[in-house]
């Protein structure tokens, strides 16, 4: 579809001249004055205007002013034989593109409108890659209502408008980094960078140079300067993931950074200032390394200035329906797939199972169960065995009255699994399901009979 132009010109001869050279790639109206041009404009919705400065009753600035009230804002281009330095900024200021003099070079006007159409189709693509990150971060798009995860939303509403540094703890698949972002997301850093590294991926004699930088020559191979994340991060958010994992040295020009909001380049001794916020997170207990003399005490000060704690899985037992059906659904919309449901067994014996892997775990199960089930009811005879072991150990998680009493591996459950597999196997073929069981299809019937559940023609 062409792009759609509008030109406005009090001069005949302008406006139909350049309505002659646009028309064959793009849609163009014309207006010869201001007001015909405000008419048009609440009518039609253009991608570009292009309006003379000097016309007869209202300027060009007030075409200009108009435009930028539109809901969907046009390109603007304004021309004028009056050019000069402070007619353009004044333009520029009322949110015109660029500036021509009269008369306009064809070619020079072709080449402009390109250029202004592919930056509109950037911002346009920019700012729907920002909506969506909007929403996939925003609070109200995490997943679960458990009294423990509402209680870290609680504190990232009150600390991501902030500049204050943040702790991230909690075991390895408890969502530590969604909630960094998050924490950027919701704050007026949103719309800088945030850059997350994983320390414990890098080796310690690269860790320094990668987070601050270095400069031609400082180590044998460096040879160019190069930027950090640091100054990479430069108004946005740094996200240090296992902070536990970096060296003392490291620790040192953190320490100052954190102190002094500067730092210096690998090679260098002229201090670099930039305006970053750090989130940090670690899986480790950093008290205890503090204890050990692995971890610097003051460090540990300056990063804990508000902890959250990510609670594991086994403690947010009520999210488990919601998240697994929210995984089920993405998996299965991603692959073209029908979802999966869950039995009311199968959810339970889900909801009581430790998963040690925490969400993460538990995000590779869904999509494992979207890619090999292609949807219908999963019971609780086509869980794999590990999820029938429920039990847990007091402390952890409740405790273990809370849980089912009843042995989910009894023999009556066993056979029961048993003959569920053989009918899956034998692709609901009752005789050779009996085949693969060693009984007869009599008996096989007569136990479908008492368990009708398992039946899968």
């Amino acid at each position: 579809m062409s792009a759609t132009v509008l030109i406005v010109d009090d001069e005949k001869h302008t406006r139909e001249g350049l309505m002659l050279a646009l028309e064959e790639q793009y849609d163009v109206f014309l207006a010869s004055d201001a007001d015909e041009a405000f008419s048009l404009m609440e009518s039609e919705r253009f991608d570009v205007v292009i309006t003379d400065l000097k016309m007869a009753g209202k300027s060009g600035m007030k075409v200009i002013d108009r435009a930028m009230k539109l809901p969907q804002q046009p390109i603007i281009l304004m021309m004028t034989a009056y050019g000069s330095v402070e007619t353009a900024v004044d333009a520029m200021k009322r949110g015109a593109f660029d500036f021509l003099t009269k008369p306009v070079n064809i070619e020079k006007l072709e080449i402009l409108l390109r250029r202004a159409l592919q930056s509109r189709t950037t911002e346009e693509k920019v700012e729907t890659l920002q909506q969506r990150l909007d929403q996939k971060f925003s609070l109200e798009g995490i997943v679960g209502n458990s009294s423990a995860l509402s209680q870290v939303i609680d504190k990232v509403r009150l600390v991501a408008p902030t500049k204050t540094t943040v702790l991230v703890e909690g075991e390895t698949g408890t969502g530590k980094e969604l909630i960094a972002q998050a924490i950027h997301q919701n704050s007026d850093r949103a719309r800088r960078p945030f850059i997350a590294v994983h320390c414990a991926a890098l080796a310690s004699n690269l860790l320094e140079s990668e987070l601050f930088g270095h400069e031609k020559g400082a180590f044998t191979g460096a040879n160019e300067r190069r930027i950090g994340r640091f100054e990479a991060a430069d108004g946005g958010t740094l996200f240090l993931d296992e902070i536990g994992e970096i060296d003392a040295s490291t620790q040192v020009k953190l320490l100052r950074f954190l102190e002094s909001r500067t730092f210096e380049r690998l090679g260098s001794v002229k201090p670099v200032k930039v305006d970053v916020r750090l989130v940090a997170a670690t899986n480790r207990d950093l008290n205890d390394m503090v204890k050990k003399g692995t971890f610097r005490e003051d460090l540990l000060y300056r990063l804990n200035v508000v902890a959250l704690r990510m609670p594991p899985l086994r403690e947010r037992r009520d999210d488990i329906p919601v998240l697994l059906h929210h995984f089920v659904r993405e998996f299965a919309r991603e692959n073209g797939l029908p979802e999966a449901r869950f039995s009311a067994d199968a959810l339970n014996a889900l909801q009581n199972y430790r998963w040690p892997g925490n969400i993460r775990e538990l995000r590779n199960f869904a999509e494992n169960t979207v890619v090999m089930k292609r949807g219908g009811e999963i019971s609780l005879y086509d869980l794999d065995e590990r999820f029938l072991h429920t039990g847990t150990e007091a402390g952890e998680g409740g405790s273990s009255d809370s849980l089912p009493s009843k042995n989910p591996l009894s023999m009556e459950e066993n056979e029961k699994r048993l003959v569920r597999n053989a009918l899956l196997q034998a692709k609901g073929n009752r005789t050779q399901a009996a085949k693969l069981l060693g009984m007869s299809r009599r008996t096989l019937h007569r136990k479908l009979h008492q368990w009708p559940e398992l039946d899968v023609r």
